[in-house]
């Protein structure tokens, strides 16, 4: 049974070791670590910094005598690298998760302005429709108005003193254009109460 702090990384004493150049070789490969300062031990490997940068060199890949000198222990060094490895996995699967969320809140976030810019869109449509309706209804009463007058005038009767009126072409029209007229108030009012529906 381990301990609650068996598998904690060890920190170094780095003024030990200053400097310290580290010659691993192993029959897998050579690899030399020049002006190398050891900045923590692991169960599995020790971790040291360079100029490059941080790397992690694990026990396995080191020559006997620095595996003792570090006190390395195979089965602390298996249990340690599997519960990373299940760490890792943990991180990596939290990561996709928030990932997820995250996508999926900009989807939702996407279809709230799709569906706000196509009310927008349908409520100009609308607008612009009623505007045109308005405008047909006013030049059909126009119309309407003057097909309603009498035509020209002009004096007859006798000594061509009666005051009369010749047929006003336009008055054969009228049933047309009340007819159009009932039809665009109609599409008027239907566009408005949309208007109202989308407004709301």
């Amino acid at each position: 049974m381990r301990t609650q702090n068996e598998f904690q990384p060890r920190q170094v004493n780095t003024k030990v070791l200053p400097l310290f150049i580290l010659l691993f070789v192993s029959a897998a490969f050579c690899k030399e670590y020049k002006d190398a300062t050891i900045t923590r031990v692991e169960p599995d490997g020790i971790v040291i910094k360079t100029k490059s940068g941080i790397t992690k060199v694990h026990f396995a890949e080191l020559p006997k005598e620095i595996q003792e000198r570090f006190h390395y222990d195979l089965q602390k060094a298996g249990a340690y690298s599997a519960e990373q490895a299940a760490n890792y996995t943990t991180y990596q699967k939290q990561q996709q998760d928030a990932q997820r969320e995250r996508e999926e809140a900009a989807a939702k976030n996407n279809a709230i302005l799709a569906q706000q810019e196509a009310a927008k869109n349908r409520t100009q449509a609308l607008q612009v429709r009623y505007e045109e309706l308005q405008k047909q209804e006013d030049d059909l009463l126009r119309q309407i108005g003057e097909a309603k007058q009498p035509g020209p005038a002009y004096y007859g009767g006798k000594n061509n003193r009666t005051l009369l009126h010749h047929p006003n072409p336009q008055k054969s029209q009228l049933p047309l254009l009340q007819s159009h007229l009932s039809d665009v108030r109609h599409e008027k009012s239907e566009v408005r109460k949309q208007l109202e529906k989308e407004q709301r």
